[in-house]
């Protein structure tokens, strides 16, 4: 991440975003207002926070075999949970914002390709145990950890594979008739972001949802996301700087949206 270049877009962002009064679509206008502005302190927020609180005092030591873009902040092999935690888990208000995305679309199955520590997965699956979330991590002793926060939940919805991506992908969607949430939270490279993205696309329907993270990490990110929008398949987007959201209703006009949030 060139840090430098990261503000200047943080800047821009700040300056284009806009709320509530300058959105149009009223299919967009009840997301905003009701799911994305919405601070509502779900029954699931506080157990889930609680273990990354403890995560956040883990001097747990472990070996980081990390097969993506890596970390901005720390090159070591070796890595404390705390550290992990520290500078990879999402703040809290942006898992809060998939717990409500999921709580107002309502997918049966969940696939998030990149578990790290796992906070985001609770998010995720707690909404409703009758939603489905397969969750990849590539490295296996990150996986361990985020397996002992699953557990310690006691969500019985989580299905977390240890596998790199390119291999586990593939494979899954030749199972798997359609898709209906995913999460893109692993590989922050340009090439690997567009070939997940179009490997997924033969599997999407109207009501998909696609979400991915940290589309200003680089500049690669930020270019995968710009060619992301463009696809023909992609109806409506939405830009929230941390993250950015797809979705591929036929019903929606054509429109690139960048919110406060």
């Amino acid at each position: 991440m060139n840090k430098l270049n990261y503000l200047q877009k943080y800047i821009s962002y700040k300056v284009k975003a806009t709320n509530a009064h300058g959105i149009h679509p009223p299919f967009l206008f009840e997301l905003y207002n009701n799911v994305i502005a919405d601070q509502t302190p779900f029954y699931a927020f506080s157990d889930i926070e609680s273990i990354r609180a403890k995560l956040l005092l883990s001097n747990l030591e472990i070996e980081i075999n990390d097969f993506g873009a890596g970390s901005s902040v720390n090159k070591s092999k070796k890595r404390t949970v705390a550290d992990i935690a520290k500078n990879t888990l999402k703040a809290p208000k942006y898992g809060q914002l998939l717990f409500r995305l999921v709580n107002r679309f309502k997918p049966r199955t969940v696939l998030e390709l990149g578990t790290s520590l796992g906070i985001s997965s609770m998010y995720l699956a707690s909404v409703n145990s009758e939603t489905k979330l397969t969750t990849v991590e590539g490295c296996p002793n990150v996986s361990k950890v985020a397996k002992v926060n699953f557990d310690k939940i006691g969500f019985k919805n989580i299905e977390l594979v240890n596998a790199q991506f390119d291999v586990f992908l593939p494979e899954y969607l030749k199972k798997t008739a359609q898709l209906d949430f995913v999460f893109f939270d692993g590989n922050h490279t340009k090439e690997a972001t567009l070939n997940y993205f179009n490997l997924c696309l033969p599997k999407i329907n109207n009501n998909t949802i696609f979400v991915f993270d940290d589309i200003y990490w680089s500049k690669g990110m930020n270019e995968a996301w710009e060619e992301i929008k463009k696809h023909p398949k992609i109806t409506l987007t939405v830009d929230l700087f941390a993250l950015g959201i797809v979705f591929f209703n036929t019903d929606l006009s054509k429109e690139d949206f960048v919110l406060r949030y």
